[in-house]
């Protein structure tokens, strides 16, 4: 079975847009929790738009209620991201190239031009023991090179297969993702996928078994204005069961 990881960034927005605690993340993180999600995750960035680092704190204290579920922060390890992460010891961290002024996440590391930066934080993480995942474009060579720089796992950017599902291109598109991902575990990585995937498309990539865990948040959210949230996060543990 997939992990699913519910990412609550959000319900952070909505909470941000009138100035009030409502929705109030923790709260839907416990409901969450509840449907038998695996784990949360948020992605803070500098200017606190949607999930705060003040969340990041309130829900890993949350996590101390349901043994063996997990907290993963995603995020560009700038100094403030790197102090929140090492302070508040998250199972997981999901290092992520965005600059801070991107709207949302559209690419990959390029491990080649960025290992000597990338080689001290991801030490830092793993000495507080937590698990260290790099986002990576859907390229088998490239796993070596996450290997090589220290990382547990890798997340593979799902948008060009999200964008190449019910086209001709989705069989060989998918077939690319399946290649990276055995590539990463020919070599001990393991792999976790997001972006972009939804309850419609996310079955068949996990369906092979080579992803241990999705991170899904805004599909999973505007999908549960329609069926309701309770019934949303079942639907996807029954997909990726």
């Amino acid at each position: 079975m997939t992990h699913l990881s519910v990412n609550l960034n959000k319900i952070g927005l909505l909470r941000n847009s009138r100035g009030r605690d409502y929705p109030n993340v923790v709260a839907m993180a416990k409901r969450t929790l509840d449907q038998g999600a695996f784990g949360i995750t948020i992605h803070p960035r500098p200017d606190q738009r949607h999930a705060t680092y003040k969340d990041a704190y309130d829900i890993k204290t949350l996590l101390q209620q349901y043994p063996g579920r997990e907290l993963n922060i995603e995020g560009f390890p700038d100094a403030k991201f790197l102090e929140v992460v090492l302070e508040v010891v998250p199972d997981q961290c999901t290092l992520v190239p965005d600059d801070p002024n991107q709207l949302t996440s559209d690419h990959g590391w390029n491990v080649a031009r960025d290992q000597d930066a990338l080689r001290p934080v991801i030490a830092k993480l793993r000495d507080k023991g937590i698990r260290v995942v790099l986002f990576m474009d859907p390229v088998p060579e490239n796993m070596t090179l996450a290997k090589s720089v220290g990382a547990d796992r890798v997340e593979l950017y799902t948008e060009a297969y999200a964008n190449a599902y019910h086209t001709d291109q989705q069989a060989s598109v998918n077939e690319e993702y399946q290649e990276a991902a055995l590539a990463a575990k020919s070599i001990g990585l393991e792999v976790n996928a997001g972006h972009d995937l939804d309850l419609e498309n996310v079955g068949l990539l996990c369906a092979p078994g080579h992803i241990t865990e999705v991170s899904i948040g805004h599909a999973l959210t505007v999908e549960a204005l329609e069926l309701g949230w309770d019934n949303v996060v079942k639907a996807y543990l029954d997909q990726l069961s």
